[in-house]
């Protein structure tokens, strides 16, 4: 099927240069929620065997940021192209990938996690769940399985857009994984996303869920490897 929409999402001499996209004003600044309604009710979005939902990065656009390349290393090392489609989710709302590059996803700044204020927090997850129920909503008949890659808020706020709409999504890393990897003494004490733990959560899902024989994950030098080994997995 054929996706017909007009880009740009906001024309330029529409955007709203007056405020800055900067900080915790990013979430409920006018131009990302224009953007974010475009994309719920503009956008169609193509069908696809699995949507994987992977949270936004610092660098934009985030397909260049050192974490999706690994991200993308690993799900496209698993499976074609043609079988995923990829969304990213947090502080810029629900962006497609085929949309990061455009206005306002590449041009705010703003980090959740570095941020302290109960309410900002608070905030963030009641919008961001409401928009994951309603993408997840449209997009009930697009996919057949959902995976999302997520921690803390972002993972919050996945979990209730689910409960919302009531359309599964596999959340990984696993509870028991984050749980070990979990250390008070870290700024972040579950981590990140990069950690091999947690992005073997991510290789066994899809493993799992296709029939996949099970690799190891190894990360070197930002350089990620699955290694297919028998021996490895007990039998």
């Amino acid at each position: 099927m054929s996706r017909k929409f007009e880009l740009p999402i906001i024309p330029e001499e529409e955007r709203r240069k007056d405020i800055p996209l900067e900080g915790e004003i990013v979430l409920e600044h006018p131009d990302m929620i224009r953007a974010n309604e475009w994309i719920l009710e503009n956008y169609e979005p193509p069908e696809r065997e699995l949507c994987i939902f992977l949270p936004c990065s610092k660098r934009k656009p985030y397909s260049e940021s050192p974490s999706h390349r690994v991200f993308n290393s690993l799900i496209f090392s698993l499976l074609p192209e043609d079988m995923v489609h990829v969304v990213v989710f947090g502080t810029c709302g629900i962006v497609p990938r085929e949309l990061e590059r455009e206005y306002p996803f590449q041009h705010y700044s703003f980090m959740l996690g570095k941020c302290n204020i109960y309410a900002v927090k608070r905030k963030f997850i009641e919008m961001e769940s409401e928009r994951i129920a309603r993408y997840l909503k449209k997009t009930e008949k697009k996919y057949r399985r959902r995976i999302a890659y997520c921690l803390g808020d972002f993972r919050e706020a996945m979990k209730k857009g689910s409960q919302l709409s009531g359309v599964p999504v596999h959340i990984v890393p696993k509870e028991e994984t984050m749980e070990k990897v979990y250390d008070e003494r870290r700024r972040f004490p579950y981590g990140s996303l990069f950690m091999e733990p947690y992005l073997q959560d991510l290789c066994d899902l899809i493993c799992e869920l296709y029939g996949l024989p099970r690799r190891r994950v190894k990360v070197d030098n930002n350089t990620l490897k699955l290694i297919l080994d028998v021996e490895w997995y007990p039998h």
